[in-house]
């Protein structure tokens, strides 16, 4: 048998696109989630697409790619196959194409490494033809001469310098631009200054040398990220002498829901019921499932203990403190190389200060905001009481009437569609909804039901008929 073809990543115009002629769709940025909608969008034939993103190539999470961390989702949460098995995208088939299908078969891995799924997405990146990296988008506009969309864009050289000017029309746009680092505001100024050992855990691998040298390291976040750091930092420094300390503001180190039926949280049967969901309600609920996704994988955690306790083998506890329940108030240097944190224990209501010679913050993401580049459509966007974009059912920003073209978003819909938002195994489903959408046809077929949890008592559950048995057929003697 052959190896699995890969296709030619020269970008080629599309057969029916000519200059100036609107696109069917123009996606903005290229993360995991449109990298989804153009791997599945591909084989649509009469679809003319183009997606825009302003690095120079695609990345994930690049600064925790840690050795041996690995993504919470099992590796058919990939960018295609829960929306279609046979497509040529699949992480099996790159596995395929690199002739690493039967050792990772051996390996018996349900969930593989996060340097494993970059490198995936890297290949799907580079086998797409209408991806364009190195193109900021500056603005959207609608307009009403034309019934398109104008995306206007810088092409960025190598240096990320402006080269050029361009303009795109479309009939639709989707937004997928992703998550920022968050940085609490105590921090900032230390985070923002030059020189300041102050970096957020999106960095953590530019800076991890420099970090294990410091004589005293603090992490500041007790989700995964953060004990994924922490776990790396305690296994390279010296028992005795790791000098770590390990706060967040969460009352526990506690682990992540992950359950089997918790997991139906994370299906298209939650987030129909979450999206249906007074604003109120969808408010409060997203606070309280935070130990869906904020908690800390088990492994990890076992995996913490299990080395400090290996550190107390010769007697003597390891020099690392873990406090949850704190908060940082204040920041500031001291001298010129320290940092001295302001701590407050928010249960047992007292203070303390600690002085360290380097911060990690594993303090998480925020979605961006769309404000910026949404600019030139906000007389057309409705809002909720939050000011927040509404958003439909089929991932499209409500528009006023008068606005023909759709405007789709992917990872920025967390206030409409719950916890499942930025969760990879949904981008492949999210992709399909936005395709059905987009053709107004079923360009791909999805399951009328994805979960044995019954969410609310009104919702109409879709169950789909029992299976029949196929008739049989007698068997005659011919003898």
């Amino acid at each position: 048998m052959n190896p699995a073809p890969t296709p030619d990543p020269t970008p080629t115009p599309h057969p029916y696109h000519q200059p100036d002629a609107p696109r069917d769709l123009v996606g903005i940025g290229i993360g995991p989630a449109n990298l989804s909608l153009a791997a599945l969008a591909h084989p649509l034939g009469d679809l003319d697409t183009v997606f825009y993103d302003q690095r120079p190539a695609f990345g994930w999470h690049s600064g925790l790619l840690i050795e041996g961390a690995t993504i919470q989702v099992p590796f058919l949460a990939d960018l295609v196959s829960l929306a279609d098995p046979t497509s040529p995208w699949t992480f099996l088939n790159y596995l395929r194409s690199r002739e690493r299908l039967f050792p990772f078969y051996f390996a018996e891995r349900f969930h593989i490494q996060r340097a494993e799924y970059d490198a995936y997405c890297r290949w799907v990146g580079e086998s797409l033809p209408d991806l364009h990296f190195g193109h900021q988008v500056d603005a959207v506009r609608w307009n009403p001469e034309r019934d398109v969309f104008e995306v206007d864009f810088t092409q960025l050289d190598a240096d990320g310098e402006a080269e050029a000017l361009g303009r795109t029309y479309t009939r639709n746009v989707v937004l997928g631009i992703g998550t920022e680092p968050y940085v609490p505001e105590p921090l900032k100024p230390l985070a923002q200054a030059p020189g300041v050992p102050v970096v957020h855990a999106a960095d953590y691998l530019d800076h991890r040398a420099t970090l294990l040298a410091a004589e005293h390291v603090t992490v500041v976040g007790i989700g995964q990220s953060g004990a994924e750091i922490f776990l790396d930092l305690l296994r390279n420094r010296p028992a005795g002498q790791e000098r770590l300390h390990w706060l967040g503001r969460t009352e526990a180190f506690a682990p992540m829901e992950y359950s089997k039926l918790g997991l139906e949280h994370f299906t298209p049967d939650h987030t129909r019921y979450f999206h249906a969901l007074p604003e109120s309600a969808r408010d409060r609920l997203v606070t309280d499932q935070w130990q869906l996704h904020k908690g800390i994988d088990t492994a990890t955690v076992a995996a913490i203990h299990d080395e400090l306790y290996r550190r107390t083998l010769h007697g003597g506890w390891p020099d690392a403190v873990l406090t949850p329940g704190v908060h940082v108030r204040t920041a500031g240097r001291v001298a010129t190389t320290k940092v001295e944190l302001h701590l407050e224990h928010s249960t047992q209501d007292s203070r303390s200060r600690l002085t360290t010679d380097a911060v990690v913050l594993a303090t998480g993401y925020r979605e961006r905001p769309l404000d910026r580049v949404l600019a030139g459509l906000d007389p057309y966007l409705r809002r909720d009481s939050g000011e927040r974009p509404r958003i439909d059912e089929e991932y499209r920003l409500v528009l006023d009437p008068s606005v023909t073209g759709t405007a789709y978003v992917q990872n920025a819909e967390t206030h409409t569609h719950g916890v499942g938002a930025p969760d990879l195994g949904l981008a492949a489903w999210r992709s399909a909804i936005i395709l059905n959408s987009l053709t107004g046809r079923e360009a791909y077929a999805l399951p009328r039901r994805t979960a044995f949890t019954t969410f609310g008592l009104t919702q109409r559950q879709q169950v789909p008929p029992a299976r029949q048995a196929p008739a049989l057929t007698p068997l005659v003697d011919r003898r």
